[in-house]
C-alpha cells in the first residue's frame, strides 16, 4: 500500500517541498504554488482515499498516515525537505512532524490545520459530527452532500461562483472514501498538538488568511508563529495562490 505522489522541478538542488492537501482535495490542489515555487524541488502527494491514491483505506489513523508518508519520502531520495499541509493535510503535517520518522524535516508550514482540542468532551462531540458527515457521504450521491458541506461556517467567505466550483471539482470523489478517511483522521481523534509545537525545534509558520478568523484566533490563543495571507479565507491557497507561494518563498528564504 503505497501513496501516490508526483515529483516536479527536480532538477533544482536543495530543501524539497512536500505538499499535503486537505479532505477531498488531491495533489493537483496546490499547482499554482507550485509553480511559483519553481526553484525547488517538489513532492505534491494525493492522501488516503483521494485523487490516485483513491484505492488506498486508512485504518490506522495518524500514526498509520505518518508511516505512509515517511514511506513515499523514503521511496524517493530526499535528503532535506519542508512539510506543508492545508487543513487535513496541516494536521497530518503536524503530527508527523512531531511524532512521525522526520528524518530530513527542516521546515513545517500548517496552512489553516486545527492543532487539536484539549477536553475529551471536545474531541467526542467532534467525532460524533464527522461520523454524521462520514455517514451522509457513503449513502449520498457526493453532488448531495457537497451543497451542504460547503455551507459550513469555516467556508463562509467563499463567494457563490467559488463554491460551485469546488463542488464541481469535489463532485468527483468516490464517499466511502472521503467517510473513512474523515473518521479516521477526526479532530476527535488527533492528539492535543498544542504544547509540543510551541517548543518546537525546526522553523514553523502558521498560514491563515486574512478573513479566516476562526483559525487566525488559534494561532493567537496559543501564540503559534502566524503569517497571515491577505485576501484569502480558509484556503488561502486557493483564494490567494500568489500571496501565499511569497509566504512560502519568504520561509524558505529564512533557513533553505
Amino acid at each position: 500500500m503505497k501513496l501516490n505522489f508526483r515529483a516536479f522541478h527536480t532538477h533544482n538542488q536543495g530543501t524539497w517541498l512536500v505538499w499535503l492537501h486537505g479532505l477531498l482535495g488531491t495533489g493537483d490542489d496546490w499547482s499554482p504554488v507550485v509553480e511559483a515555487c519553481n526553484r525547488y524541488p517538489s513532492l505534491v502527494v494525493d492522501l488516503p482515499g483521494h485523487g490516485n491514491s483513491a484505492d488506498i483505506a486508512l485504518t490506522g489513523g495518524f500514526a498509520e498516515m505518518s508511516e505512509l508518508l515517511g514511506a513515499a519520502l523514503a521511496e524517493y531520495p530526499i535528503n532535506e525537505y519542508c512539510l506543508i499541509g492545508y487543513s487535513l493535510g496541516g494536521r497530518i503535517a503536524m503530527y508527523h512532524a512531531l511524532y512521525g520518522k522526520q528524518n530530513g524535516l527542516r521546515g513545517l508550514l500548517v496552512e489553516g490545520g486545527n492543532p487539536g482540542l484539549f477536553s475529551q468532551q471536545e474531541r467526542d462531540m467532534r467525532l460524533r459530527n464527522d461520523q454524521h458527515w462520514a455517514q451522509r457521504f457513503r449513502q449520498e450521491p457526493m453532488v448531495s452532500v457537497l451543497p451542504d458541506w460547503y455551507q459550513q461556517p469555516i467556508f463562509a467567505d467563499l463567494t457563490t461562483v467559488q463554491r460551485e466550483q469546488l463542488i464541481h471539482l469535489r463532485s468527483q470523489n468516490r464517499g466511502e472514501r472521503i467517510a473513512d478517511m474523515l473518521e479516521n483522521t477526526s479532530l476527535g481523534r488527533q492528539p492535543w498538538l498544542v504544547s509540543a509545537l510551541q517548543h518546537i525545534s525546526i522553523p514553523f509558520s502558521y498560514l491563515c488568511g486574512e478573513n479566516d478568523r476562526k483559525f487566525r484566533k488559534i494561532a493567537q490563543q496559543y501564540t503559534l508563529p502566524l503569517t497571515t495571507i491577505p485576501q484569502a479565507g480558509h484556503n488561502a491557497h486557493y483564494g490567494n495562490p500568489a500571496a501565499f507561494a511569497s509566504a512560502v518563498s519568504y520561509f524558505l528564504s529564512l533557513f533553505g
